[in-house]
């Protein structure tokens, strides 16, 4: 696939390396330019990440399922290598939604494909799934919760509104300064310090973390996410952005693998209650001993349940 000699300099210069087995590619689609790790051939199975990661999140799973089929893993629209508009409604879920089908009619225009979700990216995976089952063979969703759920949970849980308060500074005018402080190191806390296992990040992950952060405008475009969904705890209405127009009235008629570490504090496990109303073929599991960065403390254990759930 053709690539600008800038996006090349860039993937040269801040992703790539002569040792990764997987290429960069970057893409035009819905008006922006998304940036992609690709590994193998044969079906698709593209990955999306969420807040506040990029593409190499999902480095262990372009090892594992490149060897049989085409894995890949995207930066989403506001991140790292790919386009960084800068109106906020341009982050808004339909919009998103299209970067993906666009994107995936250019990897698997004739065939359907697995789409792979965690965090805003499995958010983005659950409505793709609603607005265009016919373009999925199966769905995969890593600790993101359904937008109408949720949506529920904020309105009527109050752990989960208690749990969801960060999402407000995420919305204010104040993010950026307040997580780009002291060389990132409110994200680094979160994420790094927010893992279960100390070794789920090396020295070497926790400095690729901190160069996509610091890329003009990728913060900002991160948290443009929460910002066009009006997403958060005091932002909670039965019409809640998040919740108002989904697809379908919210079903997904995709066979769905829902993974879920039990210890995440940001989304509780009440977030899987009632989803077989929403997904009639649907097959939940749930690690307690994991958490939100479930993909980083477990990639085994993430690896085998999507493979068995792909055979």
């Amino acid at each position: 696939m053709r690539r600008t000699a800038f996006g090349l300099a860039l993937a040269a210069a801040a992703n790539a390396a002569p040792a990764e087995p997987w290429r960069h590619e970057e893409a035009p689609v819905n008006g922006v330019t998304l940036h992609y790790a690709v590994a193998g051939q044969g079906m698709t199975t593209l990955f999306l990440h969420g807040f506040p990661e990029f593409w190499y999140a999902w480095r262990r799973q372009l090892l594992e399922f490149g060897r049989e089929r085409q894995a890949v893993a995207v930066d989403m629209r506001g991140y790292n290598l790919s386009s960084k508009p800068e109106k906020v409604e341009e982050y808004a879920l339909p919009v998103l939604v299209e970067d993906v089908r666009a994107l995936l009619e250019r990897l698997s225009p004739s065939r359907r494909a697995v789409l792979v979700g965690h965090d805003w990216g499995g958010v983005v995976a659950w409505t793709f799934a609603m607005a265009h089952p016919e373009r999925l063979e199966k769905l995969v969703i890593i600790n993101a919760p359904h937008p109408a759920i949720f949506a529920r949970e904020l309105r009527e849980n109050p752990r989960q509104r208690e749990a969801s308060r960060y999402m407000d500074l995420f919305r204010s005018p104040a993010a950026e300064a307040a997580l780009s402080a002291m060389d990132y190191a409110p994200l680094a806390a979160a994420v790094f310090g927010g893992a279960r296992r100390p070794e789920a990040f090396t020295e070497g992950d926790r400095k690729r973390y901190r160069e996509a952060w610091a890329r003009p405008g990728a913060l900002t475009g991160g948290l443009n996410y929460y910002r066009a969904a009006n997403l958060g705890p005091n932002a909670a209405a039965p019409d809640t952005p998040i919740e108002r127009g989904l697809p379908a009235a919210g079903m997904v008629p995709v066979p769905t693998l829902v993974l879920w570490g039990e210890r995440d504090t940001a989304l509780l496990a009440g977030n899987l209650d009632g989803l077989e109303r929403f997904v009639p073929s649907l097959k939940i599991v749930r690690v307690p001993e994991a958490g939100h960065w479930i993909v980083h403390e477990e990639p085994e254990r993430v690896n085998r349940e999507i493979r068995d759930f792909l055979r």
